[in-house]
């Protein structure tokens, strides 16, 4: 029995050391991988020469995409801090037309989030704190009435987490 015990000991030591080294280098890949599979790609994503860029393909096509930080080695190239260089002949933006796509951008994500902020209004005055008015078929049905207050609460807590995105959203916009 001492033999399998220092047999066991010396399998979890290299298991243990396996998993370590695999997560290491794995969590840059499992973003690489993540992000390809969000992105809808049907197969293995490869680095566009000369940039940071990835490219896959999908159902509709070609699909170019990055990932932030860093990737590991063999599988691209990692994203610097600051701005990187555009790759030669990709097309620039004036200053001046950016700033009015970022306005428009803002003016859309403004009005956007009022009318999130209307609708959870309305929500909140639907949900009456979890205790609004009976419907007539509700009161012969108590399980209709608390389906009925739990989309209720569904609905104003997406419309929390909208507000909650757009927010955020906002506060990035220059």
């Amino acid at each position: 029995m001492p033999h399998r015990s220092l047999f066991l000991a010396a399998r979890c030591s290299v298991l243990a050391s396996c998993c370590s080294a695999l997560l290491a280098g794995g969590v840059e890949a499992a973003t690489l991988t993540a992000k390809a599979k969000a992105e809808g790609c049907t197969g293995r994503p490869t680095v566009v020469e000369g940039t940071s860029l990835y490219k896959c393909a999908t159902q509709g096509g070609m699909h170019y995409f990055n990932v932030e930080g860093t990737v590991s080695e063999g599988s691209g190239p990692s994203t610097r801090s600051g701005s990187t260089a555009s790759p030669q002949g990709f097309p620039k933006v004036d200053a001046a037309t950016q700033k009015s796509r970022d306005s428009v951008r803002r003016k859309v994500l403004v009005d956007e989030l009022t009318a999130e902020q209307k609708l959870l209004a309305e929500a909140k005055a639907q949900y009456a704190n979890g205790k609004p008015m009976p419907l007539p078929e509700e009161k012969e049905a108590p399980q209709k009435y608390d389906e009925r207050v739990a989309k209720l609460k569904q609905g104003v807590t997406l419309h929390e987490k909208n507000i909650a995105a757009l927010e955020k959203e906002l506060s990035l916009t220059r």
